[in-house]
């Protein structure tokens, strides 16, 4: 597949971290699956990866304080 960033490179897998920040805190997640550009670096997440984030991120909203780091594969 493409890049649809800079439209020469190839997207492979790999993993991101993901970063947020909440109305009460801020969220790191690690080792995010994603897709990423072998030319430009953009990184790609596909439906269900981000859907899985939101899920995430609406649960840790009611219980994180100020930083809040999770791995993905364990919270997904």
């Amino acid at each position: 597949m493409r890049c649809m960033s800079c439209k020469s490179g190839e997207m492979r897998p790999a993993k991101t971290t993901y970063f947020a920040q909440l109305n009460n805190c801020y969220v790191i997640i690690e080792n995010v699956p994603c897709l990423k550009c072998e030319q430009c670096g953009e990184e790609f997440l596909n439906t269900v990866v981000a859907e899985k984030i939101d899920d995430i991120l609406d649960r840790i909203e009611k219980i994180a304080s100020k930083i809040f780091i999770l791995d993905y594969a364990t919270a997904a």
